[in-house]
């Protein structure tokens, strides 16, 4: 078994650092770019496993790809909204964002498509989105569990029109739908059920394609109009620092009450995890903000807290990894959608929390987290990165935390 030692600092954090481009961005960019006509060039672009599974994806579809991870940039050349390739087999490995993604995109096509990932992909939610592909027009066979890769997407363009998407697991099928909608034959119009989760990502779906040249017109909170005939244009896009990641950097400042400054990423951005800044300055941090830069003082002592974090969501696991270093109980509210992610999300932070000695309470969309000594352990990360990165945090603060 790999295992990753974590060295645990004496001293508090004093350090300046960049971070690799969003991964959200990315994933967005490369879809977008290789709808629009020509070339796109993406700096600063997140090389990873889930955007070279995607990158390849794209590529399989007859849109050729220029990958050059020393400089950290993708050239895409756009095909206009032609799908070149009328059958491919795609793999996403475990990129929920891919296989969403993706398999919008093959809709705008002529011809058939398979899809499939590893096992824990086949586990995560993709019914709400190809329902929607198949009253626009396409037919899915399902190999396995209706609504569950792997399958196969036959498809002769994409109809728009009126639809209705339940978004209560992930907003990821919506941004896919946005997305294509500009290529439909007909304007979209597309009316969420009940609760969106992870507004923020959709918000960055939004300004992304504004950005390349389309309007996304939204109602209210849950009603979005897409014109069709609108068309993305090729462009150089820089892709904004990983606030996600960031936060890690940050968390590490808040836990040894010490400062990191990260590079090139700002209040502005467009990414909803920015908003970690506002849980650690609830926490007792100090955040200064500049036009290039954001920087995080950690207290002598952080602060607990009571939060509804649906909308940054992704940041659980890094505020369930310092939890146990607050002065009084952290409470994460309305989560459940986590549980539908790389693993369960809220499950695996309550076992590995509770490996390090910590006392948590699980409930169906939140978790209670009450500080104490931590004890050292091996932390399983479930292939989960932010498991992973989260917990090497802890490791900074606690010695003997291996990962």
């Amino acid at each position: 078994m790999d295992t990753i030692a974590i060295p645990a600092l004496n001293r508090p954090v004093d350090a300046t650092v960049e971070i690799p481009g969003s991964k959200s961005l990315t994933n967005r960019a490369l879809l977008v770019a290789a709808l629009a006509q020509g070339d796109s060039l993406l700096e600063n672009a997140l090389f990873s496993e889930d955007s070279e599974y995607f990158a390849k994806c794209v590529e399989q579809l007859g849109i050729p790809i220029t990958l050059n991870p020393d400089l950290a940039q993708i050239r895409v050349a756009g095909r206009g909204g032609d799908i070149p390739a009328k059958q491919a087999d795609l793999f996403v490995g475990l990129a929920g964002t891919a296989a969403r993604f993706i398999s919008a995109l093959v809709a705008l096509g002529n011809g058939e498509y398979r899809l499939d990932g590893v096992p824990r992909m086949r586990e995560r939610p993709m019914g709400d989105l190809l329902t929607v592909l198949q009253t626009g027009g396409a037919t899915v066979n399902f190999e396995g569990n209706s609504g569950f890769m792997p399958y196969t997407v036959y498809s002769q363009g994409f109809t728009g029109g009126n639809f209705r998407l339940k978004a209560n697991q992930t907003s990821q099928q919506l941004s896919a739908l946005l997305m294509i909608a500009p290529y439909a034959q007909q304007d979209t119009n597309i009316e969420v059920e009940g609760t969106l989760v992870s507004q923020s990502y959709v918000k960055m779906t939004c300004r992304l394609m504004a950005d390349f040249g389309v309007e996304v017109i939204q109602i209210g909170d849950n009603q979005f109009q897409i014109k069709a005939g609108q068309r993305y244009q090729a462009r150089h896009y820089t892709v904004e620092p990983d606030a996600s990641n960031a936060s890690y950097f940050f968390a590490a400042a808040a836990v040894t009450g010490g400062r990191v400054r990260v590079k090139h990423l700002t209040k502005q951005s467009c990414q909803g995890d920015i908003l970690w800044l506002n849980v650690l300055e609830q926490m007792g941090c100090q955040i200064k903000d500049s036009d290039d830069y954001t920087e995080v003082t950690g207290p002598k002592q952080l602060q607990g807290i009571d939060i509804d974090m649906n909308d940054i969501s992704d940041l659980v696991q890094t505020l369930g990894a310092i939890a146990p270093f607050a002065s009084s109980t952290i409470t994460i509210r309305n989560v459940e959608h986590i549980r539908y992610k790389e693993t369960d999300r809220i499950k695996a932070v309550v076992t590995e929390l509770r490996r390090l000695g910590v006392q948590v309470e699980e409930f169906p969309d939140q978790l209670k987290i009450e500080p104490g000594p931590v004890t050292p352990a091996a932390i399983e990360t479930y292939h989960d990165h932010r498991m992973a990165m989260a917990f090497a945090v802890t490791g900074l603060k606690v010695p003997g935390i291996v990962i």
